[in-house]
């Protein structure tokens, strides 16, 4: 086993997992701390060190609001721990390794998490790399700074540093990945078999890494899950990338909301003040988050990805069943109707067709459906159509998920499953939960190991086969409380007219 690794910077040593033949490494610096003058900036090389630094626990979290503050369905799930380490200095990443020895080539998992860009991090219990690991995946989960600390933008910002002017939380994944490809070979990986893979804000990460022109050609495969967002109806403001100069002069805002118009001064605040004060004030302005700088992301992701400016490679997607679902609310059905005309024009009356459109969800909400899913099916259908060769594998989570509190299958709640961690959650989870927890993480690790998802579960019988979507097949993979079941036709109907809605107005 490997338990001591020589990094670029210096020796690490890990420890063994809960299975010893797994080396688990904490809290290995990737980047200079980004404090002081490097606050605001991208990141930077990080100092060497001498003798062997001890990689035994999970470097600080990025600087957000507290965690397991209050009872929402997070802080019960895993964001449980008040008192976990918080820093500005939180530039740190982990890796899981099975290896026996350095140049082993086993393929890699570079894991972003997600929080809506605000919150999250590396330290969540459900993303332990140890049961991929077990399958001969090298993973490494990669911590980035969040909210103002990552997404700030500003005029100073811009002419101070015109090449990397905003979006450093993106760019500290990139520097990660770019640490993974020079040193993960020391820790039995492959720097030229590696997946990105993150899910919600994660997911979307993974898009905007899959569009970045400096980031395609770093990794040969992507996960993104739950994290193609869009509605076919109204999108979300925040979903949709600011431009730098919108996100300047908020940004501008900002640093009059704290009393110190320059950047300078900023710079010299105490991290949580600015932290708390972000706080209030997102309140009743926008939160900070990706921006189209014309460096790092160069459009809307998910036009880019249409136009087929994105990397040529594999690509698993998908949602689950009950995440974000996407209505028209309307106080009554001559709203409804007049709803309908605004958004869809002369096509309304098509659209009022279709039964799904007088579905409701809940008092006031017509024509409930996902707007992921709905994302995702088009973007796949669109890498054909442009002329990609590359295989796109769509995913529907939909098993009964326990517990008093009736969640259904919120979002995230499929990360337990992925990374087949369920033994660490609260939720009563029985045979028939572990048993599709081994599935979608043999599916998940397989994706890594080769782009394709197909192979055999641990008895070594075949698991159902899982085909790539295309748009006259549609085939999908369902997550049930049964099991892994394949199905699938071509969209049609009131499904096909909203995927097509989406491209329209996503490429207007």
């Amino acid at each position: 086993m490997i338990r001591t690794a020589k990094t670029e910077n210096g020796l690490v040593r890990g420890l063994p997992a809960a299975d010893p033949r797994i080396t688990a490494f904490r809290g290995i610096p990737f980047a200079a701390p980004p404090v002081g003058e490097n606050r605001w900036r991208a990141p930077q090389l990080c100092e060497n060190w001498s003798g062997v630094r001890k990689a035994y626990r999970f470097g600080p979290i990025s600087v957000q609001d507290t965690p397991g503050l209050g009872d929402n369905i997070y802080c019960r799930e895993w964001h449980v721990d008040p008192e976990i380490p918080m820093s500005e200095d939180c530039l740190y990443l982990n890796v899981w390794t099975g290896a026996r020895k350095a140049g082993e080539k086993q393929p890699v998992l570079v894991w972003f998490f997600g929080g809506g860009l605000q919150w999250g991090y590396t330290a969540e219990m459900e993303f332990d790399g140890e049961r991929l690991a077990r399958r001969g995946v090298v993973v490494v989960t990669v911590n980035y700074r969040l909210n103002v600390f990552g997404f700030l933008a500003h005029p100073e910002l811009t002419k101070e540093q015109p090449d990397a002017p905003a979006n450093f939380g993106n760019l500290d994944q990139r520097a990660g990945l770019e640490w993974v490809i020079r040193n993960i070979a020391e820790f039995g990986g492959d720097p030229e078999n590696i997946t990105i893979a993150g899910q919600s804000a994660g997911g979307g990460s993974v898009v905007a890494q899959l569009t970045s022109p400096g980031s395609i050609g770093l990794f040969q495969r992507a996960v993104v899950m739950s994290g193609m967002i869009r509605s076919p109806y109204r999108d979300d403001p925040f979903l949709i990338s600011k431009t730098l100069s919108e996100a300047e002069t908020n940004g501008e805002s900002f640093l009059k909301y704290l009393g110190t118009p320059s950047l300078s001064e900023a710079r010299q605040l105490d991290a949580v003040y600015i932290r708390d004060r972000y706080a209030e004030y997102v309140r009743c302005h926008p939160m900070m988050a990706t921006v189209i700088d014309n460096k790092f992301c160069i459009g809307d992701t998910i036009r880019l990805f249409l136009e087929n400016r994105h990397a040529q490679v594999p690509i698993m997607a998908g949602n689950t069943a009950d995440e974000f679902p996407n209505v028209i609310s309307a106080a009554s059905e001559e709203a409804y109707r007049a709803a309908a005309s605004e958004l869809f024009g002369d096509r309304a009356e098509e659209f009022l067709s279709f039964r799904e459109a007088w579905e409701m969800h809940g008092e006031g909400n017509y024509a409930p459906v996902s707007g992921i899913e709905c994302t995702v099916k088009t973007l796949f259908e669109q890498v054909r159509e442009t002329g990609g060769a590359q295989n796109c594998y769509y995913y529907r989570f939909a098993p009964d998920i326990p517990g008093w509190d009736n969640p259904g299958t919120f979002h995230s709640v499929d990360l337990w499953f992925f990374f087949e961690t369920l033994a660490k959650c609260w939720r009563p989870f029985v045979g028939r939960h572990y048993d599709l927890a081994r599935q979608m993480c043999n599916y998940f690790c397989n994706f890594i190991r080769s782009g394709d998802p197909n192979g055999a579960d641990a008895d070594g019988s075949a698991m159902p086969e899982w085909k790539p979507y295309l748009r006259e097949e549609g085939a999908e993979m369902v997550f049930t409380s049964a099991g892994a079941a394949p199905g699938g036709s071509a969209e049609k109907g009131f499904k096909r007219f909203l995927m097509e809605s989406i491209k329209k107005k996503t490429l207007i």
